[in-house]
């Protein structure tokens, strides 16, 4: 029993003088535990995506200590539980094929094991969406604990930005503006600790959604992952879910619709990556709240782009944590927040804010001085993508928000890296790249392949942006007037299938306009004579994800597990 008088779910386990119970803590006796350890208290499972291969999460295993200390200081027993790890940098085809999964193993760990809370440790792009979501599923008392970002980079006295840097310095190395041994000090100089990118990527984006949900401690998202105030909220936020199932408190009293609405204007202020579209659409559906690619477009008619960080802005992570974090954020929007919603604190949303202050107005800029009127996403429809696509239209050239041109055609990403940089490659300026075949099911697991390359010979001029269209994602590190997402994909007959080289494709962010200068006649003529691809898998965990994937419009998750319906409990039988 918890302290106000609440059964514990382990103790369908633990207590009774039936057999299963014997043996159940004739085990707990062969992992070394007396009685007192465990009995009576919350057992709280500490979800660790560490491994020797993600260097974002490479300090979890320490951190997750700090956890238990926090668990055990409140009078719970810690269980650490080693789940996958999706590393945005080793993983291939893409982690993004995976997120599922790990959503999967969550839910299932938390359903089928003697647990009463969670604490959920991640923040590499894919695992703080995968977490949530499997949390969300199983409904009961969580707290994420974000990895952090890492400290910023250095070479020759100039800051360097994992990833927007790297897309950068590549393509003045393609232009031959930088030496070889240039780039391999930038190598050197580019990731300097744990952490994930510290920019405003995918991973920065998605833990300070996380926040703004209200499922980590306040101020939790951008601290630095080697900062001991790290540290420090890892062992916080241990003691606090033991608190949390004490008082009754799930996942699923904080996850509102409102909660959700506060997420993407906060997701929009930060100017943050368009892989929030997909991932807080797949969570929100895990949480029975729909959410949809109108509301990510009506909210960012309305929210303004405050935070400086690159890559719509001049600073980095460390800058925007110590200017006032997401709390200094937010309390520029605090009458625009549903405020009298609960958090994992036990407060209410707007009691969370309270005090918070902006310290630097040049990384977190007032109301009055946006880094852009509206939110940083836009999203585009048209007979090019009549379920929607997304582009970060603040991290492009201004120039191209409004441009029509011909389009250069590339089926898959081979079809891409085999002629991109042909000297024959007939392609211009004002050229439209497109690739056909990066979605969920063609890339297979809507790669990142969407900042596409421009083209040698064009960099050798200058050029150092065009438009490009795509089915697939891009990185939140990644800047351009990338046009991504593009529903339904080429792969199961999408409107991207039937464009031909020289067809004019017109991008107007304004009107949220995206079309082939085509009339319906010739695109239906098109279609008939289209034939479907065979599917990417034929076995295994592809098939299962073959076969269940939703459209990029509707937050690739399997239909199967965003449907409503209930789960038996394990003990019942």
């Amino acid at each position: 029993m918890t302290p106000s008088g609440r059964r514990l779910r382990s103790a369908a386990w633990f207590e009774g003088e039936g057999l299963r119970a014997f043996s159940h803590n004739a085990r707990m006796r062969q992992l070394g535990l007396n009685a007192q350890e465990h009995l009576g208290k919350p057992v709280i499972a500490i979800l660790n995506t560490w491994s020797g291969i993600n260097p974002c999460h490479m300090h979890l295993r320490e951190r997750a200590q700090q956890v238990e200390r926090g668990v055990w200081q409140a009078g719970g027993y810690p269980v650490e539980f080693p789940v996958s790890t999706l590393s945005e940098t080793y993983q291939k085809p893409t982690p993004m094929l995976y997120r599922n999964m790990l959503s999967m193993e969550v839910e299932e760990i938390l359903r089928s094991y003697p647990v009463d809370g969670a604490v959920l440790m991640g923040g590499c792009d894919k695992t703080t969406p995968a977490l949530l979501m499997g949390a969300a599923s199983a409904g009961l008392p969580a707290i994420f604990v974000p990895a952090g970002p890492m400290l910023r980079g250095n070479w020759r006295g100039q800051r360097l930005a994992s990833g927007t840097d790297m897309w950068r310095f590549w393509d003045e190395k393609r232009a031959g503006t930088i030496t070889d041994a240039d780039w391999a000090e930038i190598q050197s100089g580019l990731a300097r600790s744990p952490g994930t990118c510290m920019t405003m990527g995918t991973a920065s984006t998605m833990t300070a959604a996380a926040e703004a949900l209200g499922l980590t401690l306040p101020g939790a998202s951008s601290i630095p992952a080697v900062d001991s105030a790290h540290h420090r909220m890892a062992a916080a936020a241990g003691l606090r879910v033991v608190e949390m199932v004490g008082e009754g408190l799930a996942i699923g009293d904080v996850l509102s619709r409102e909660a959700y609405e506060d997420a993407v204007r906060t997701v929009l202020a930060l100017g943050g990556s368009t892989n929030s579209c997909i991932h807080l659409i797949a969570m929100a559906g895990r949480s029975g709240i729909p959410l949809s690619l109108t509301d990510f477009d009506r909210l960012s008619r309305e929210v303004p782009v405050l935070a400086s960080v690159q890559p719509a802005g001049e600073h980095l992570m460390e800058d925007f944590h110590y200017a006032g974090g997401l709390r200094g954020l937010l309390s520029r929007l605090r009458d625009t927040l549903h405020l009298d919603r609960t958090t994992v604190t036990g407060r209410t949303f707007g009691e969370d804010l309270d005090g918070a202050e902006v310290h630097d107005p040049s990384v977190i800029r007032p109301l009055d001085d946006p880094i852009s009127p509206e939110g940083g996403l836009a999203v585009l429809r048209g007979n090019l993508a009549p379920d929607g696509a997304v582009i970060k239209y603040v991290a492009a050239d201004p120039a191209l928000c409004k441009h029509t041109g011909p389009a250069v055609v590339f089926h898959g990403y081979e079809d891409l890296r085999a002629r991109i940089d042909s000297p024959s490659l007939e392609v211009a300026e004002d050229s439209v790249i497109v690739l056909a075949g990066g979605g969920p099911k063609g890339g297979p697991g809507m790669p990142e392949y969407g900042m596409l390359p421009i083209p040698d010979k064009l960099l050798r001029r200058g050029v150092r942006d065009m438009v490009r269209v795509s089915d697939a994602r891009m990185s939140g590190t990644s800047y351009g007037a990338c046009v991504l997402h593009v529903a339904p994909e080429a792969h199961v007959g999408g409107p991207l299938a039937l464009v031909r080289d020289g067809d004019l494709v017109t991008l107007d962010v304004e009107a949220r306009v995206l079309r082939v200068e085509l009339p319906d006649e010739e695109l239906d003529r098109r279609r008939a004579a289209w034939v479907p691809p065979a599917p990417t898998f034929e076995r295994g965990y592809g098939a299962l994800y073959y076969e269940h994937i939703t459209q990029a419009n509707e937050g690739c998750d399997f239909e199967f597990l965003a449907r409503p319906g209930t789960t038996p409990d394990p003990n019942a039988r």
